[in-house]
């Protein structure tokens, strides 16, 4: 029995080396596709200098440090939703993020926009599971690698939070630079293909964790697959929840649509929303891009033209985003700007409503406990609604504070109506001006075509002294 076992898997072994020779002489032998579509979309080619943008983004990062870092670190609001603003990521490129189950092409798909293929610098490929890095792809005089400790431990770079994810996955990171035009404007990252049959504690760090904290920066994200892999498990299911809100980012890719003659693409396209559907709750379908996404020509007999059209779109899609980078990062600020202005009134109210209840005999901590147990007793969540004016879809979860002053102590919160200063000017008021006039000031300039190195602190008010209102003008 022995004998047979071993007889069959040096046969299985002999098959798979034939079939791999072959699948590699039929590589070096077929003919390349042409890039020129994708020089001219991303336009290359061009020899133009970038915009200088350096001057808004210093004053974006000074809004930020100046109006919006004070309140958020007066009401501890990282401890909430576990995002810190870098300057690195302030001053970062758009992030295009990779994501889907293994073998379905996606680093393949970074070869082939980048032109890596035959290369020194092209990323490893193959049918096994190949990528089990988060692997970032940067602009750099030369070809470099850069460990993930170096990564994190540079304040420089947008990447230095990872280090809250642990030594393993730092280990698990790389970063590559690669003098590329492309990447002088955008950054790729390369994640680990998504394998249903390995349960998390496996990977020796939290996958999810790391790939929300991705997610919560990318500024695009491609959700790859093939034909083969349509099935949807518990690990791709919990990543469509964590996609849950960014579905504006998300496009998905059909890939290696050229392996399937037409009646078979319609049938596994089909499948394919069928599988997504329970996992994307939103009225609109998600973009779907389907062709083969690597440097081979489209097989014959196959519909080429509908693929290559396909492609375009996408590289139109991924150059609106380059474009389009400035507007969003000042829109990502000014979110985070009203999250952060939302969190602390919700803690002045829980602070303000803890001080009414309290009198000389009471216990503060059971009278606080009552208050975070049932928020909607003491009208904490509707007098923020009834008295500011936030909507109540931008409120958070109830139950998040339950945890966030299991940590933080009421006792540590100052209210708001106490964070002002006779020269600085109030924190709220300061918040508030940069979230109805800065940031909308700075967007609207960019909007009118402005040279954005022109702009001026009389438009944005990013210089000017808050007023104080306790202060007699």
């Amino acid at each position: 029995m022995r004998a047979l076992v071993l007889l069959g898997c040096l046969l299985a072994s002999l098959l798979l080396s034939g079939q791999a020779e072959e699948t590699e002489d039929a590589n070096e032998e077929a003919p390349l596709r042409d890039r020129s579509h994708i020089e001219k979309t991303l336009m290359l080619n061009e020899d133009k200098p970038s915009d200088d943008y350096s001057a808004v983004l210093q004053r974006l990062r000074k809004i930020y440090h100046s109006s919006i870092k004070p309140l958020e670190q007066s009401y501890k609001y990282n401890e909430l939703r576990q995002h810190e603003i870098t300057d690195g990521e302030i001053t970062s490129k758009p992030m295009v993020l990779f994501l889907g189950p293994w073998s379905v092409g996606k680093s393949t798909m970074i070869n082939y926009l980048l032109g890596l293929e035959n290369t020194r610098y092209q990323l490893y490929t193959g049918a096994e599971p190949t990528t089990s890095e988060f692997t970032v792809l940067m602009h750099g005089p030369k070809l470099k690698t850069i460990e993930g400790i170096v990564m994190a431990a540079d304040s420089a770079r947008s990447f230095s939070p990872l280090e809250k994810f642990g030594q393993n996955f730092l280990e698990k990171l790389i970063g590559i630079e690669v003098p590329h035009k492309l990447l002088e404007r955008v950054t790729f990252v390369d994640t680990p293909g998504i394998i249903e049959n390995r349960k998390q504690q496996e990977r020796g760090y939290p996958f999810n964790d790391v790939c929300q904290w991705f997610i919560d920066r990318a500024d695009l994200i491609f959700v790859v697959f093939d034909p083969t892999k349509l099935d949807v498990g518990l690990e791709l299911e919990m990543l469509f929840r964590q996609l849950k809100g960014r579905e504006s980012q998300i496009r998905i890719i059909l890939n290696k649509a050229d392996n399937l003659a037409t009646q078979m693409l319609m049938r596994v396209y089909g499948a394919l929303f069928w599988s997504l559907a329970p996992l994307i709750n939103v009225t609109e379908p998600p973009r779907v891009y389907v062709s083969s996404f690597w440097p081979q020509e489209y097989k014959p007999d196959t519909h080429q033209e509908l693929f290559l059209q396909e492609e375009i779109s996408l590289l139109e899609d991924l150059n609106q985003v380059i474009e389009n980078r400035l507007e969003n990062k000042i829109a990502f600020i000014r979110q985070h700007a009203i999250r952060v202005r939302i969190h602390a009134l919700l803690v002045d109210r829980y602070l303000q409503t803890y001080k009414d209840k309290m009198t000389f005999f009471s216990d503060g901590e059971l009278v606080f406990k009552d208050i975070v147990e049932d928020p909607d007793k003491f009208y904490i969540f509707k007098t923020i609604l009834a008295k500011t004016n936030v909507s109540k879809f931008d409120l958070p979860n109830r139950e998040a504070y339950k945890d966030f002053f299991g940590i933080n102590p009421i006792s540590s919160f100052k209210l708001l109506s106490q964070q002002c200063s006779y020269m600085g000017g109030c924190f709220l008021e300061k918040i508030e001006r940069a979230i109805t006039q800065e940031l909308p000031g700075l967007l609207g300039s960019l909007g009118l075509g402005k040279n954005p190195g022109a702009l001026n602190c009389d438009k944005t008010g990013c210089s000017e002294t808050p007023k104080n209102r306790y202060r007699k003008h």
